[in-house]
């Protein structure tokens, strides 16, 4: 039996993480206009790599200068970048963990108030960053541009002293846009049967893999279903083995709730790592995330089969959280049973939620960063009211 704070080495390159647990990629929203990262940001990673996470994951990176989405996200995109990445990948491989850049695109949830472009997409969707509603659809020196442009960053990281990098084909960004049967209706080779709508995905892929050394990790974050795109488990497995035969590093299961089963098989039981596990003779290393909080959360998913555990929410509020579940006992607080000294702040529909301890990272000094779960709470009375606790406070989606 496997446990959290076993090792784990990737069998291609011979890498180690000093155990099984990923911090998995969050919204920071703390870098730079230009794209570059920031020591606030830096530290934050940090932070966690002193925590014991074996696996530090960068939040997503945009790799083409409109492929980005929101405010204070670092980018890939350019050489300037490259110094602070390596300020970065240094500093936790100090503390003996693996570095990982996730690598994405918005596509059409891409903002044109912030890359000066429409966004984007594998075919006209709806698009809440375009002025018109709308992306454009993609084409052909659009695809290409973007291949190369994935493959240029993964060569940045190589560069940077990055152990490898996560394409981001997960939570509605533009890989996951070309794989969804409703937001990839094109007719080309682009589209169609899941061998079309995958073909972006590994023309990156094999693009990074013919350009980055042998000893550089590559793999993929996808999520298994999202309905609304035409995102569906049966071609999530399929598309797993097809990535398993391309000789990819590691799928990485983005659950949202990993331990709830299949909504398209309501009537089964099993989870979807274990429809993973159970329905593919081979596969890649599996990561799986989703509301992970205890000892018994990892070590469940474990056994169920995936090789290594992610851990997002519950890392923001305990940085050691990698450290701690070694012990057997290890469980802190969820997120639904706690209020922050009894003070609430509103959602514009003025439903009250409660500050939870996961809102509050503490900083060396003392200081707390508050953050918020979604763009529409209201934090500033907050900041106001207590300025003698507060660094900084951003309003994002960790997700």
């Amino acid at each position: 039996m496997n446990l959290p704070s076993d090792p784990f080495e990737f069998q291609r390159t011979g890498k180690i993480a000093k155990n099984r647990i990923v911090l998995a990629a969050m919204t920071n929203k703390q870098s730079h206009e230009d794209g570059t990262l920031s020591n606030a940001e830096i530290d934050w990673l940090v932070h966690r790599a002193k925590g014991g996470f074996g696996i530090i994951t960068t939040a997503a990176t945009h790799v083409s200068k409109d492929g980005q989405s929101w405010d204070g996200e670092f980018g890939v995109f350019d050489d300037l970048h490259i110094d602070q990445l390596n300020k970065l990948t240094s500093l936790v491989r100090k503390e003996g963990s693996l570095c990982f850049a996730q690598l994405f695109h918005g596509g059409c949830q891409s903002s044109e108030r912030l890359t000066g472009s429409v966004p984007i997409s594998s075919s006209i969707n709806t698009s809440k960053g375009s002025k018109s509603g709308y992306s454009l659809e993609a084409k052909e020196k659009d695809i290409k541009r973007i291949v190369e442009d994935f493959t240029k960053a993964a060569n940045r990281c190589v560069a940077a002293g990055f152990d490898g990098v996560e394409l981001h084909g997960a939570h509605g960004y533009l890989i996951s846009q070309f794989l969804g049967k409703k937001t990839n209706t094109r007719q080309d080779m682009w589209g169609g049967d899941l061998k079309g709508r995958s073909r972006f995905l590994l023309e990156i892929f094999r693009s990074i893999k013919d350009l980055v050394p042998d000893s550089f990790i590559v793999g993929v974050r996808i999520s298994p279903e999202i309905e609304r795109m035409g995102i569906n488990l049966d071609d999530s497995i399929n598309l797993c083995s097809i990535l398993n035969d391309e000789d990819i590093d590691f799928i990485h299961l983005s659950c949202w709730n990993a331990f709830k089963g299949s909504i398209s098989h309501k009537n089964n039981s099993k989870t979807l790592t274990e429809w993973f596990v159970t329905t593919l003779n081979s596969l890649p290393p599996v990561i799986s995330t989703g509301k992970v909080w205890s000892h018994n959360d990892a070590q469940h998913l474990l056994n169920q089969g995936a090789d290594l555990v992610g851990v997002g929410r519950a890392a923001i509020g305990h940085p050691d959280w990698a450290r701690q579940v070694e012990n057997i006992n290890y469980n802190p607080a969820n997120r639904t049973e706690y209020e922050f000294k009894g003070w609430k702040h509103e959602r514009d529909h003025h439903s009250p939620r409660a500050i939870l301890p996961e809102d509050i990272v503490v900083s060396k000094g003392g200081h707390m960063l508050v953050v918020g779960y979604d763009n529409r709470y209201n934090l500033k009375q907050f900041a106001s009211q207590h300025p003698q606790h507060i660094r900084a406070y951003r309003m994002d989606r960790i997700c």
